[in-house]
């Protein structure tokens, strides 16, 4: 998500951002009598400070394989041990972002159908035609593989989305093979 507004180190130093509220996840399983259950509340496995201050990642859940294995809470053990990259490959991940005030992210594309939940504050998407849409809280993106990119619309206040990002097929345009390109968000998604 690196931009022009990034050259400072951003305000954004934990999960949440400052002024947003402590998410919680609740996971739910089986007792042994086979009733259902709640795991103890946690604010997710994985979270990762962005771009320098600018924004915090905060992975609520990720799956491998379709369909989940949920024999042994394999899945569970799979979502704790496993950070994902931006998006799993026949997979999915659920991830929380807090923007810092302002922040505008780089175009990019993932090889995933994402689905963006506006959580609080206004974004603006912007695709690579130059078509653009602004999202208040409940609006919902369904984003087909191409390249965009994300502006929090205020000066002053950070923002939250929910993006929930499922693996897609290969596929062409005019007999061009479209590619994952993170541009300036690659390094933020690289393997540790």
């Amino acid at each position: 998500m690196a931009s022009s507004n990034t050259a400072e180190p951003g305000p954004i130093s934990k999960f949440p951002a400052p002024g947003l509220r402590h998410s919680q996840r609740f996971i739910t399983t089986y007792n042994k009598e086979g009733k259902g259950v709640f795991l103890p509340a946690d604010d997710g496995d994985h979270h990762k400070i962005m771009v320098g201050g600018h924004a915090v990642a905060n992975i609520i859940y990720s799956t491998l394989g379709n369909p989940v294995d949920l024999k042994d809470e394999k899945d569970i053990k799979y979502a704790r041990e496993n950070e994902p990259g931006l998006h799993i490959q026949n997979g999915t991940v659920v991830r929380l972002i807090d923007f810092a005030p302002g922040l505008d992210s780089p175009m990019h594309r993932a090889m995933s159908i994402d689905y963006g939940i506006v959580i609080e504050g206004e974004f603006e998407i912007t695709l690579d035609s130059g078509e653009s849409r602004i999202m208040r809280p409940g609006d919902v993106s369904v984003q087909r593989a191409t390249f965009h990119k994300w502006r929090n619309c205020s000066k002053d206040k950070p923002g939250r989305m929910l993006f929930i990002l499922l693996d897609v097929e290969p596929f062409s345009i005019n007999s061009v093979e479209i590619k994952e390109d993170l541009g300036d968000l690659a390094p933020e998604y690289e393997k540790h």
